[in-house]
């Protein structure tokens, strides 16, 4: 028995021993061999954020008063990677959006569920330029936030083709303002694809949307403006311009923005009111459509986690293209109402967990229900969920 325990005890000292030489062989090989992510890119890596932008709440829809069912869904999740790649000077951002499907259009020959992919260069502290798809800086707060913290657009902004492929030229000029103008293909797919073959109505040579903004801020941040205006070169002779003014008045616990839209179609670019235009009646895209929006948002703060928010929106449907003699331009009216009650659980992670309601009602003028069949409708939907920026690097 005796020579049994002398036995397992040798073998475990050669066992203990080994594992301890292996180590220290383990440890002078790491010290002396090169690091999986060599120092230099570690540091390059500091200056780049990796995000999952995300929205998910469980649906309960409604439709005039009626329930008609319930669900869970993932509404937004926006893979984002951005930063700088070179001493400060050249950035870059890159956002996939994967609720959307990744179908390659004609024109700048990239997936419709990119957002964005650009660089850019900062040419000093005051100028700077981009490259590649991006925002179309239209102009107000409604545009300006993140996706995932919208539970529902007004109609120029959900309708619009938003992303685009261009340039930028952004100015940082003094007192805190900030002047960008930017040349863009006008859209993503071609003209055929878009819109019918109207008579006399030819796609333009260069399709293009020139934007010029402002962001203006006074009084150390308590009043801040965003505004814009577009011309959209469409088509040969029907022109898009588009004037959006969003004002914000920021105090401690109270956040209130409100933004003005003016859009003015040559030929109907957002396709609403194309689209409650019975084809009978008239088989083409409709011509000279405007819309008119107003968006307001007040945001209040009661404690450091917890925010209670309402939107209301209302949007106005002209078509002063309609042939009709008889005609009353205005077609609809749409109302919308979003309260909504966020709670931050932790302080240092920008996550909020969300109860919120969707309202909306259509109300068609009574020629557009004579003329074109249509009925005022409601539509609700309750959602609670998550938000959040998730910042992986």
């Amino acid at each position: 028995m005796k020579r049994y325990i002398l036995i397992s005890g040798f073998l475990m000292f050669l066992t203990i021993n080994a594992g301890a030489q292996m180590m220290m062989q383990m440890d002078t090989l790491m010290n002396h061999s090169m690091r999986i992510i060599p120092v230099d890119r570690a540091t390059l890596l500091k200056n780049v954020d990796l995000i999952a932008n995300m929205q998910y709440a469980n649906h309960s829809n409604f439709k005039n008063g009626s329930y008609t069912g319930s669900a869970f869904a993932l509404n937004q999740f926006r893979f984002e990677i951005r930063g700088l790649v070179f001493d400060s000077t050249v950035f870059f951002r890159f956002r996939n959006r994967y609720t959307r499907d990744p179908i390659v259009q004609p024109i700048d020959n990239i997936d419709h569920s990119v957002d964005l992919a650009f660089i850019g260069v900062n040419l000093s502290k005051k100028f700077s330029i981009s490259f590649g798809k991006m925002c179309a800086d239209y102009g107000g707060y409604e545009f300006d936030a993140n996706p995932i913290n919208i539970y529902q657009y007004n109609d120029i902004v959900e309708d619009a083709d938003n992303f685009l492929t261009g340039a930028q030229f952004t100015w940082n000029a003094p007192k805190n303002q900030q002047f960008a103008f930017q040349v863009l293909n006008a859209r993503t797919q071609t003209f055929a694809n878009l819109y019918d073959s109207i008579p006399g109505i030819k796609a333009a040579k260069f399709a293009s949307a020139l934007v010029g903004n402002w962001r203006g801020s006074f009084g150390g941040g308590i009043f801040s403006t965003f505004w814009s205006y577009s011309f959209i070169n469409a088509t040969s002779k029907k022109h898009v311009q588009y004037i959006a003014l969003g004002n914000q008045l920021y105090l401690k616990k109270l956040l209130i923005q409100y933004d003005f839209k003016y859009m003015m179609d040559g030929i109907d670019r957002l396709g609403i009111v194309s689209g409650l235009i019975p084809k009978s009646y008239s088989p083409y895209t409709a011509l000279n459509t405007d819309y008119i929006e107003h968006w307001l948002r007040m945001q209040y703060n009661f404690t450091p986690q917890w925010n209670f928010t309402v939107i209301g929106m209302v949007d106005n449907a002209y078509w002063k293209g309609n042939p009709d003699p008889g005609k009353n331009d205005h077609v609809r009216t749409a109302w919308g109402v979003i309260p909504s009650l966020e709670f931050y659980p932790y302080k240092k992670l920008d996550l909020k967990f969300f109860a919120a309601y969707v309202g909306r009602y259509y109300d068609y003028t009574s020629y557009a229900k004579a003329k074109f069949g249509l009925a005022n409708s409601t539509t609700g939907q309750l959602l609670v969920g998550f938000i959040s920026p998730l910042k992986f690097l």
